[in-house]
Order: C-alpha cells, then sequence, then structure tokens
C-alpha cells in the first residue's frame, strides 16, 4: 500500500494529485506548505506557487491558466484554472512520436475460446438480433424478444439470447443526409456483426427507411440466418409478431450448432469507453487500459478509441502518433466538424465538464481529454473512421462518435467492435450486446461500493498494490476470459437490451 498522500505524474508538473481527501491545514509532505483548504480525493492542489496567466501543468501537459495567482498548497479547480482554446494558427505535427510495434510472432500470440463462423469471422458471444428500421417497429420486435424466456431457450444452450434493437428514428428525418446514411450503417453493422448468429429485420411500410432499400444499400441478402418483415405487409402488429417468433424458432437450432475453439487475439476488436471520468481516471483506469491495448496490439488486435469530443484538446498528442499526415488530417477533419456541428451550443466543445466529472476532479474538457486518450495506449494511429464505418485496419484506429456512452457504444459495436472496455470513476452503469461490456473502476472506494457493476478495480494502481504494467496484464488477461465466454457484471445483471442508440445528427421533421 502506499500512503502518501500526494502523487506527483511528472517532474515538470505544477500541481499534485490527492490521492485521498485531504484536510485545511493538513502537512504536505515534500511541499513547504500546508493544505489552504480542503481537498477531496482526486482532485488538484498547487505543488509550488503559479503566477497569473501560468500553464498548470498536469503530465506536463497544459491543462488550462492559473486564473490568479496561486499559492503552494491552495486547491487547483474550476474557480482558479482558465480554460484557454488552443490559438488559430496552431501547427501540428504528424508522426514524430510514432513507437514502431513489435508485433509478436503469430505461434506467441495470445488465444482465446471463439466461435468461428461459416465464413471465419470470429465471434465472442452467440445471439440472435432483431434490428428495427424505424422507431414504429419497436414494439413488435420487443414483443418477439420477450416470447423467447430462458425457459423457452433452455434447450439451445449455446444461444446467449434473443435481444431486440429498438430505436427511435428512421421516418421523420431529412433523406438523404448525412443522419439518413449513419442511420443505415449502423444497423447495417450489426446485421452483420459475428455476435449475432441470426438477424430479423423489421419495418413498419411506410417510413423514409424502407427495409428493401436498407437492405440492398447495405448489401443485406436474405438467407437461412437473416429474414426481414414489413408489418404492413405482413398483417399488422399481432401477425408480424407472431411471424418474428416463428422466424426466430426456425433459427434456434442452426444458431446453436456452434462451438467455441482456440483461436488468435488478433480477431480481438476493442471498443475503448469511458463515463463518469474522475480525477484518478487518467492516473488508473485509463492509462492501465491504455497499457493492456499496447499488449492486445501487439498480438494482432485492434483498439477503437472513439468519443471525438472527449479528445478535444489533446488531439495534438495523437497526429503526433499518425502514421501518416492524411490519417493526422483525417481527424483533424473531424474535430473541425464537431465545432460546426456544436457552435451555439453548451456542449464540451465550450471547455465545461459534466456535473459528475466537475465533483470528480476534472477541472475540463482538455484534463478529461487528457485521461481520456490514454486508453489508446502509446501505438501509432493507423487509421481514422466514420460513426459505425466498418473498421478493417488492425492496431490503435479511431472511430468518429459523440462523448454520449451508449450512442459511441453502439458506433463502436457497429464498426465491428466484438467486447467494449469501459473506465468509469463515478461509477457509470452500463451494459452492451451483443458485444459484453467490461467495467473498470479507477478508485477502490467506488469498486467496493458498487461492486455488482465493476469487473476490475483499477484503483490497486493508486493504492499502491500493481503498476500500470501490471494492471494493464491483467487488463489483457480478463479480456481473454471474457472473449472466450466469461460472463460480465454487466451481462449478470441484464444490462443492453436498451443500450442500443444510434447517432442523432439531423432534422427531425
Amino acid at each position: 500500500m502506499n500512503d502518501a498522500p500526494l502523487i506527483r505524474l511528472h517532474a515538470r508538473d505544477n500541481v499534485l494529485i490527492a490521492r485521498r481527501a485531504i484536510a485545511l491545514g493538513e502537512a504536505l509532505p515534500g511541499l513547504a506548505a500546508r493544505a489552504r483548504a480542503q481537498v477531496p480525493a482526486g482532485h488538484k492542489i498547487a505543488a509550488r506557487a503559479i503566477a497569473e496567466g501560468e500553464p498548470v501543468l498536469k503530465y506536463d501537459t497544459v491543462i488550462g491558466f492559473a486564473a490568479r495567482a496561486v499559492e503552494a498548497g491552495e486547491y487547483l479547480h474550476t474557480h482558479n484554472i482558465r480554460h484557454e482554446e488552443r490559438h488559430e494558427g496552431y501547427a501540428y505535427e504528424f508522426g514524430t512520436d510514432q513507437r514502431p510495434v513489435a508485433l509478436l510472432p503469430e505461434d506467441q500470440r495470445a488465444k482465446f475460446m471463439g466461435i468461428v463462423r461459416a465464413d471465419g469471422r470470429v465471434a465472442t458471444r452467440n445471439y440472435i438480433g432483431l434490428i428495427a428500421s424505424v422507431n414504429c417497429s419497436s414494439t413488435v420486435i420487443h414483443k418477439v424478444a420477450q416470447w423467447f424466456t430462458p425457459e423457452r431457450l433452455a434447450a439451445y444452450p449455446n444461444i446467449d439470447g434473443v435481444v431486440a434493437f429498438a430505436q427511435t428514428s428512421g421516418c421523420g428525418m431529412s433523406s438523404p443526409s448525412e443522419h439518413f446514411d449513419v442511420l443505415r450503417r449502423t444497423l447495417a453493422g450489426y446485421a452483420r456483426h459475428p455476435n449475432l448468429g441470426g438477424v430479423i429485420v423489421v419495418g413498419l411500410g411506410c417510413e423514409r427507411n424502407q427495409v428493401p432499400e436498407l437492405m440492398a444499400s447495405q448489401g443485406l441478402a436474405e438467407g437461412l440466418q437473416l429474414k426481414s418483415f414489413v408489418m404492413q405487409q405482413t398483417g399488422g402488429t399481432r401477425a408480424t409478431i407472431a411471424a418474428g417468433i416463428a422466424a426466430v424458432e426456425a433459427m434456434l437450432p442452426a444458431a446453436n450448432d456452434i462451438r467455441r475453439e482456440p483461436v488468435p487475439a488478433s480477431h480481438l476488436k476493442i471498443g475503448l469507453e469511458c463515463g463518469g471520468s474522475d480525477g484518478f481516471s487518467g492516473i488508473s483506469a485509463n492509462p492501465a487500459l491504455g497499457a493492456a491495448m499496447d499488449i492486445l496490439v501487439a498480438h494482432g488486435g485492434t483498439a477503437i478509441l472513439s468519443e471525438t469530443p472527449e479528445i478535444h484538446g489533446v488531439e495534438h498528442l495523437l497526429t503526433r502518433r499518425a502514421v501518416s499526415e492524411a490519417v493526422g488530417r483525417k481527424l483533424l477533419d473531424r474535430l473541425d466538424w464537431w465545432k460546426r456541428y456544436t457552435a451555439g451550443h453548451n456542449g464540451q466543445f465550450n471547455g465545461v465538464v459534466g456535473p459528475g466529472n466537475q465533483a470528480g476532479g476534472l477541472a475540463n474538457i482538455v484534463e478529461k481529454s487528457l485521461g481520456s486518450a490514454m486508453k489508446a495506449g502509446t501505438t501509432p494511429l493507423r487509421a481514422v473512421y466514420e460513426y459505425a464505418e466498418t473498421i478493417t485496419e488492425r492496431g490503435f484506429v479511431f472511430m468518429d462518435s459523440p462523448g454520449y456512452d451508449p450512442v459511441a457504444t453502439t458506433g463502436q459495436i457497429a464498426s465491428g467492435a466484438n467486447v467494449i472496455c469501459f473506465t468509469t470513476g463515478r461509477g457509470s452503469m452500463f451494459g452492451s450486446k451483443p458485444a459484453p461490456t467490461i467495467k473498470l473502476a479507477s478508485n477502490t472506494p467506488m469498486f467496493e461500493r458498487l461492486g455488482e457493476d465493476m469487473d476490475i478495480n483499477c484503483g490497486q494502481v493508486i493504492d499502491g498494490r500493481l503498476s500500470i504494467e501490471q494492471m494493464g496484464q491483467a487488463i489483457f488477461e480478463h479480456i481473454l476470459r471474457t472473449a472466450s465466454g466469461e460472463a460480465t457484471c454487466s451481462e449478470k445483471l441484464g444490462l443492453g437490451d436498451h443500450e442500443f442508440v444510434p447517432w442523432h445528427l439531423g432534422i427531425v421533421s
């Protein structure tokens, strides 16, 4: 155990992090000062005097500027740290921080027990999925899914469940449009996901997102394990529910006829997510997950960073890792799109983070982004993808998405992620289907308080029990077990049935 009250992250930092709550007047080891205020755990305290306007450094990175003169031992947070946007004309660097990856020989790569589909795709779970092309068919697919209780699926032990992917768009939207394309791309990504052993697409009939055109535009062809229904042609609500149940029943034998077998970790595509971040997230859970992703990439796997608003302010750290200027420029193009998209709105692009983040010790979006980007480890940025675009590149990649957890994760799964790793400091309750979510707690008190929801305690890094590297190895091994079928906490709690949330970015009429 490490009982030191303060954490120094970098020798040049002028802030320290409170490992535990600091009392007013408490002596601060290593500082010729006492605490000038009560400082909550995970929050910042000045390591020395900081002049007004001087950069505030965390991990040797500017997270803001002193709004006034600050004394050593003073509490630093939103009241005395000023956020400033990166100035116009800032010169980005491309590829200057690339670290070559030493790929392990194939015979030395880790394996997990995966499900190999007939076309060679590898699954980590085995669901039958019901997809609504429009909100108007959502009740139907929910009723079909609800029919298949554990008792009715008892004869099919290799099937993880029948799940409804309902959504609230598909009709009152502009088309053709970017919004329309994103919706169709997302639905198709789920329909093609290897974790679905059977798929049924259900529409109403008069919506803009017509089922036949959806299928044709996305290259989806009906077959034994892919069917579609249009309610107005099938006979209405009750008739479509009956038809859906019969179709699932017909799919069950073939969907159940699978077995798990050893496959290389190179088949893993991990969606990286964080929510309810705190001051410890960027010290324990996020860098430890990054260490795990460095291991995964060395084994030939793929790490998918997303949440574009939550790299805002530290994008220069990612462009320096880009394999080419074109890749780096594409990332910057997405950020420029977000600046236009959020103009005039009170979003994170104005620097302000949510109440939970602030209570956890994060002063602004740059500080949050600094921790968020650490989930991706240190390997080169190989590609940048649109939301829900199929990911084909291996290694560390970026997929554009909002910071809203269900939307970001929906896009990652549509892009091919077969496991989600979700870090949290405040205790986000989240799960996903058909890809399982592993929850990583940033601190031990929260892990112990919410043990039913948290899979891994990264607070062991804060407590001094494990190094970042050791924690990363433990996370990697946990990912392999999860991909092999070990249930996560969110799966045991039944989460994931209502977390399918495609991105709404257009007009709703």
